[in-house]
């Protein structure tokens, strides 16, 4: 081992801060800190990045640790002050702003988002600044939208310029405002344009003054300077042939993303719902309260903020990635703890850690961990014959979003995506943990399924296989208004291929009547005019029915 190597061993070697404690928090046991050390165990050396970890109760840090890499290119290790990009953590930052503003008299959180941005359209609709936080407002995501309209992610820089001039430009929502919850990075880009419209002052500014300095987050900034130098920044990464490749977001663009800071600041942070130095109590009540739908029913979001249970106790977190960074902030507020992970490499899975790390701290207070069956010992094992009933087209009953499954090796298989189900019986299965139910009589092929990780209820559809001639009627030029460009769609070898703007070519595969699939670009429906096909409308994840016109010339 070189001398550099050295260095970095000791580093990570003497990378843990563990604090005893005060005010009813009690210091972690060597047991307890080893077995947290274990959730990390394969980061923890000098040829990988990885990750770092904050755990505090009661406004005490009780332990923080790095294991890794911040910098391959230059041997840096990683360290309990190295400065993430935390990605949709930001997410509540944003939240808490607006909600100071409020209570200053400032603004309403009712208040029409087109009284402080007048740029954007009328929809007929008012979207307020609540809808915003909520995830509610029915606004396309930014995201999906530059990267149909061509951008390309983490590449090209992004602005708030950017971001406000692309939504301007939308004619459409994906819904009525307060009808559904659907992630929208596109609504926290609004609320930080909001903030500096209200206050005179960038994000980065009055978060600094209202927030960050009061709470004591030295190491923390909202980065609105992609080209700014700052100390202790970890790099970013992901896996690729041959090694770890760099990761770094490139964009300006804040509010829904951008916050730079550590594990320990955010350990401060999270402790603020309890202290209350920042805030009122009527603030933080309401920053917890989950948003309520048109139809009464909760979204289980709060204030940038998801409300969830974590083996029967409350819990309020949220998670983030951007490119190659990874974050999880969590709270246990019966159990005085929080937990801050953030990692530099995507194939993380920190909201994994920060739950086990919880578990580690509070074993004996809460319910048992749910076993999977093959981890039991009874692994589960789903007939050809039924795995052949469940096996089609799957379309959400109140947009054309669709899943493709096929039965692949014995495994049922989300086809358009390459994502595995497990299955928990013959009629439920999980897909990344979350639970997928089959619908309609038993042993018989479905009518549908409800998917919780989309917040779907599925319907099933009747199989469409055109005929190779009856493709030719697709292939055209088609433009969006809304995203100013144009797509292409050609037939190769009896296969519809979609052309997006300065995007990877993609096939298409048959999905019903006049409708269309890939993995990247979601749900492309033909429209028709007279029984001629005119146009097109896309539908990705978090973009709905965006309109594309055939060229006159190819129609």
């Amino acid at each position: 081992m070189n001398a550099q190597r050295l260095l970095c061993a000791a580093a990570l070697a003497v990378g843990a801060t563990t604090v005893t404690t005060t005010a009813g928090a009690q210091a972690l046991t060597p047991v307890q800190r080893t077995r947290i050390d274990s959730v990390f165990a394969s980061f923890d050396g000098t040829t990988r990045p990885g990750c770092a970890v904050g755990v505090g109760q009661g406004g005490v840090s009780l332990y923080e640790r790095a294991y890794g890499m911040s910098d391959l290119q230059h041997g840096v290790p990683l360290s309990p002050q190295s400065i993430f990009h935390v990605a949709s953590v930001s997410k509540q930052f944003a939240a808490f702003a607006v909600a100071l503003l409020a209570q200053d008299g400032k603004l309403s959180l009712d208040d029409d988002v087109r009284k402080h941005i007048p740029e954007l359209p009328s929809y007929g609709h008012t979207i307020t600044l609540r809808h915003l936080i909520y995830h509610t407002s029915g606004i396309r995501d930014q995201w999906e939208l530059l990267g149909m309209a061509g951008w390309r992610y983490p590449v090209d820089l992004f602005t708030q310029d950017d971001v406000l001039d692309i939504v301007s430009r939308q004619k459409e929502l994906n819904f009525t405002p307060g009808d559904e919850y659907l992630y929208s990075n596109s609504g926290y880009s609004l609320l930080a344009m909001t903030v500096q419209r209200v206050s005179g002052k960038s994000l980065r500014e009055f978060s600094d003054e209202r927030i960050f300095k009061p709470l004591g987050m030295v190491r923390t900034h909202v980065h609105d300077d992609h080209a700014m130098i700052v100390p202790g920044r970890t790099s970013a990464y992901e896996a690729g042939p041959g090694g770890w490749k760099i990761s770094i977001p490139s964009f300006d663009t804040h509010g829904a993303t951008s916050l730079f800071t550590t594990v320990g600041d955010l350990l401060k942070w999270q402790h603020n719902f309890e202290a209350m130095t920042v805030g009122t109590s009527a603030l933080m009540k309401d920053a917890l309260t989950s948003a309520v739908l048109n139809n009464g029913k909760p979204a289980n979001y709060g204030f940038g903020i998801s409300i969830e249970k974590f083996r029967g106790t409350e819990a309020f977190g949220h998670g983030g990635a951007d490119a190659g960074y990874r974050a999880d902030i969590v709270r246990f507020p019966q159990h005085h703890l929080e937990v801050a992970v953030a990692c530099n490499f995507a194939e993380a899975t920190p909201n994994v850690y920060s739950r086990a790390v919880a578990g580690v701290v509070l074993e004996g207070k809460l319910d048992p961990a749910p076993v999977a069956a093959a981890v039991a010992g009874k692994a589960v094992a789903v007939s050809a014959s039924r795995l052949a009933q469940l096996t089609g087209t799957y379309k959400a009953r109140t947009n054309d979003q669709v899943l493709l499954l096929s039965a692949k090796e014995g495994t049922l298989v989300i086809d358009n995506y390459g994502i595995p189900m497990q299955p928990v019986d013959d009629r439920h299965f999980t897909v990344f943990a979350t639970p997928v139910e089959f619908t309609g009589e038993a042993n018989a092929i479905p009518t549908g399924m409800e998917v919780a990780a989309l917040g779907a209820s599925m319907v099933r559809m009747p199989a469409f296989s055109p005929r190779a001639a009856g493709l030719a009627q697709y292939v055209g030029e088609y433009w969006s208004d809304e995203l100013r460009v144009s797509y292409r769609v050609s037939l190769k070898d009896s296969t519809l291929v979609l052309h997006p703007f300065k995007q990877s070519s993609q096939p298409l595969r048959p999905a019903f009547a006049d409708a269309f699939v890939s993995g990247q670009a979601g749900t492309v429906r033909f429209t028709r005019t007279k029984g001629v096909v005119t146009g097109f409308r896309l539908t990705g994840g978090r973009t709905r029915n965006m309109a594309f016109v055939k060229s006159r010339a190819a129609r």
